[in-house]
């Protein structure tokens, strides 16, 4: 087969599910290039996936159609002949671009009118029953082969770019951690969750928890990862836990190539379902994922060094941005003190 193109889904951890359909396709096609073409937020991910030739950034917008920039695009990607282009995203607006550049095989799932412009699809899977999202992307493999499905969730596997981890080192310098030593811990906290309060474990819970590394280990170091729209959240736990020089905010300081490296020399995250929850589990680094509003069974984090913790109760997941019953236990029923219980473990 000729070259293949993914069109890369839009968030973060959607992006790392992909990966294990990247290594089928490698599989299958080992000589045929992989490009992916991503938006610039969740191209990093790409570029820590050894199967993938050349990513192709573009400034895509979220809700915007961009139609003289989609045709640009597919003018320059239809000089390199790929063969076949999957359309991991669901949106009309999505599929254009492989259709524009006249790509023979477009495979994708059904949805949003897109009749036409993908022309291998699968029809799209109930909301009630859901597969795990990497086993999701990788049933659109199967409609180039004979082979049989794969009925259990392989699990992401992302690299570190040499000069994220060099760029890391230096930051962790300049902070004055060392971290070299076995006995000064290293622990990165992903406080936000951009879906919404419902994702979120409330800040002054990881304060708490915090406040309890550092208490059982004086030398223990902890970074607040995150977006730029995550650094209130940061300064909140870092203010509330009252030691800055061991709790450091370093949400919107980093590129996500940056995360990625620093999240590998972590010794154990803790994390919202996010997308850094799932870079942590690509990375195989020990976590403690705390689950609310979503479902652990269709998002989970895809590593055996992954401890889940999600209550269960009777009104979740209910998937909802903000609590529909105004309590939001399946979060505040999630204990500190049980955290940093789990975390002890791993």
């Amino acid at each position: 087969m000729n070259g293949i193109l993914i069109i890369a889904p839009n968030w973060i951890g959607d992006a790392v599910m992909t990966q294990p359909l990247l290594a089928r396709l490698k599989a299958q096609y080992p000589d045929s290039p992989i490009d992916v073409l991503a938006s610039k937020w969740v191209a990093p991910i790409y570029r820590a996936c050894s199967e993938v030739n050349e990513v192709i950034e573009a400034p895509f917008e979220h809700k915007q159609l961009q139609w003289k920039l989609r045709k640009q695009l597919a003018k320059h990607l239809q000089t390199r002949n790929y063969q076949a282009c999957f359309v991991l995203p669901n949106s009309f607006k999505s599929a254009l671009i492989p259709w524009l550049a006249n790509i023979p095989l477009r495979i994708g799932y059904r949805g949003e009118l897109r009749y036409g412009l993908i022309n291998l699809s699968l029809p799209n899977p109930s909301k009630v029953n859901r597969p795990p999202m990497a086993l999701h992307y990788l049933a659109l493999a199967e409609l180039l082969t004979d082979e049989e499905s794969v009925t259990q969730a392989p699990m992401p596997v992302l690299q570190v770019a040499e000069t994220a981890k060099q760029s890391i080192e230096q930051k962790l310098v300049a902070s004055g951690i060392n971290t070299h030593s076995p006995s000064n811990p290293l622990f990165v906290f992903c406080p936000g969750a951009e879906y919404g309060p419902t994702k979120r474990w409330p800040a002054n819970y990881f304060a708490q928890l915090a406040q309890s590394l550092t208490q059982q280990n004086d030398k223990a170091h902890i970074i607040l990862l995150g977006g730029k729209g995550d650094q209130p959240i940061a300064s909140d736990i870092q203010d509330s836990a009252g030691n800055p020089t061991r709790i450091h905010n370093w949400c919107g300081s980093t590129s996500l190539d940056e995360a990625i490296a620093l999240i590998a020399r972590a010794n154990a995250v803790v994390s919202n379902d996010s997308g850094l929850m799932h870079i942590a589990a690509a990375l195989k680094t020990p976590q403690v994922a705390i689950f609310g509003s979503s479902d652990p069974a269709h998002t989970p984090p895809l590593s055996e060094k992954a401890k889940v913790i999600w209550l269960q109760l009777p009104c979740s997941p209910c998937h909802k941005k903000v609590c529909p019953l105004g309590h939001l236990k399946c979060l505040h029923d999630i204990h500190p003190q049980q955290v940093l219980t789990t975390l002890n473990t791993l």
